[in-house]
């Protein structure tokens, strides 16, 4: 009999054949315009994005945040990258019996804070407590509804050939920070997530230059190079990157390499990805560093061509040329 694997949600291989050939089989829906973070609402005449997520990483707590500021900054994120301004969210709880009643403050204080950072408000709820052993202290299952600006559209399936992509932002942070907490390492360099609500940056870029940006997507579970990889496949394309351009931080580079992951693989949850047109490029990454959050930003490949599968292709530093694949294993569970 076959069994649901912790492969299953890595956002790997796996993952992508879950979704498709079961769940969104059994419930008959629709792919062909892809997969995007979050769904499209036509009522009357605005345009809406709707998107859910559920968080259950492990430990709670971790350099740079914790599972409550982790929900709302996936979520805010995730109606982002369609292009929506954020309003509202649902806050769902599952928490176990004998929870730490100061953790759960901290966790709604931190929930909070990040909500209003972001500019959202919690307009809905669900609690429950289930017996002690039956869950891992506290699940969280977040929903967000914001309103598409205008003059944008922007699905996985935009790339073309002649476009740049972009990356906010240094890759990794999250997922060493919580690889350390889990493992209990004394890394060197104060290693903390980039976990955070994009909203001052990813707004503020779209009212400057929405008909120029095609595709937004944080690369969140399986990092940069599944969801570049994600976006090849609904697109229809080959991406080629450069490592020599890739933003990794020496401490991060480094943790990598003495554990064996690349920092490509490695989740980020205060990052995006921006494939845009190529005549702005340039003006684009200069704009997102004269945020306040995002200083980092550069240009780390382009759109190549159309391509009936899509693919990523990374130049190495060497001259050299490989495949970056979808991951068919569990590189970190239970990292969002």
């Amino acid at each position: 009999m076959k069994t649901i694997q912790l492969a299953h949600g890595s956002g790997g291989k796996k993952m992508y054949e879950l979704i498709k050939e079961t769940i969104l089989a059994q419930l008959g829906i629709n792919t062909d315009n892809g997969l995007d973070d979050a769904a499209e609402l036509h009522v009357e005449t605005s345009r809406l994005a709707f998107t859910t997520d559920s968080f259950v990483v492990k430990p709670l707590f971790f350099s740079g945040g914790n599972i409550g500021s982790l929900a709302v900054s996936g979520t805010v994120n995730d109606l982002l990258m369609k292009g929506a301004t954020p309003k509202h969210l649902s806050l769902g709880l599952i928490i176990e019996e004998g929870f730490a009643l100061e953790d759960l403050n901290t966790i709604l204080k931190d929930i909070k804070k990040h909500c209003d950072y972001a500019g959202v408000t919690i307009v809905t709820g669900d609690t429950k407590v289930v017996g002690k052993g039956e869950a891992d202290g506290i699940f969280i299952n977040t929903s967000g509804v914001g309103e598409i600006l205008p003059e944008t559209n922007i699905k996985g399936s935009n790339a073309k050939p002649g476009q740049a992509v972009i990356v906010s932002g240094t890759m990794g942070e999250h997922g060493v920070a919580v690889m350390a907490k889990r493992n209990e390492l004394d890394l060197e360099g104060n290693i903390t997530s980039d976990a955070m609500p994009l909203t001052k940056t990813v707004l503020p870029l779209l009212a400057k230059f929405a008909p120029s940006v095609h595709v937004l997507r944080d690369p969140t579970r399986g990092g940069v190079a599944t969801t570049l990889n994600e976006i090849a496949l609904d697109s229809h394309v080959e991406i080629s990157i450069q490592e020599s351009e890739l933003p990794v931080s020496p401490h991060v580079q480094a943790v990598s390499d003495l554990l064996g992951f690349d920092p490509l693989y490695l989740p980020c949850e205060g990052r995006f990805l921006a494939i845009v047109d190529g005549d702005k490029a340039n003006e684009i990454v200069a704009f997102i560093n004269a945020q306040d959050q995002n200083n980092k930003a550069c240009i780390i490949g382009t759109v190549e061509k159309t391509a009936t599968t899509g693919g990523v292709m990374l130049t190495t530093l060497t001259g050299g040329k490989r495949v970056l694949d979808l991951p068919v294993g569990e590189l970190l569970p239970r990292i969002c």
